[in-house]
């Protein structure tokens, strides 16, 4: 299949503005998360947990797209603040739960609307109709990537 030089051409602009504006768009994001005292990943294991209850941590990592041994040290943190405990399987002892402390579920709770209203201003530039096609695009274009590993 050949490229016509116009394609060329796009797919770069493409790559490039959808860099750009993923740069932009997560670095306002990250910012609010880094005022409550987090970092990106540990607002990751904030949410998984609070969305979706207690999880190993095995799965925690593969939820949160970070390695085994990051997640040890992420948990170890959240757990100094008291955001989260650990807790043994018990079904399989060698399997460990993290969950939510109340004051993690409280915490949360309280960050959450704020980072929710930094979200929905970050991407205010689109209607609905173009945050359905960008969603849409996206995806496509996430797919398409993900085939040709």
């Amino acid at each position: 299949m050949s490229v016509k030089p116009d394609d060329q051409d796009l797919a770069l602009n493409l790559f490039v503005v959808l860099a750009r504006a993923y740069n932009s768009v997560t670095s306002r994001t990250n910012r609010d998360i880094h005022s409550h005292g987090l970092n990106t990943t540990e607002f990751g294991v904030l949410d998984l947990l609070y969305y979706r209850g207690p999880q190993p941590l095995q799965k925690i990592g593969e939820k949160v797209l970070i390695s085994s041994g990051n997640i040890t040290y992420v948990v170890d943190k959240l757990q100094k603040k008291n955001l989260l405990t650990r807790r043994a399987s018990q079904d399989d002892r060698r399997v460990i739960y993290a969950e939510l402390t109340d004051e993690g579920r409280h915490f949360f709770e309280q960050i959450f609307p704020q980072h929710h209203r930094v979200i929905m201003e970050t991407v205010d530039g689109l209607s609905v109709e173009e945050k359905e096609q960008a969603i849409h695009l996206l995806k496509k274009l996430g797919l398409t990537a993900e085939r040709q590993r």
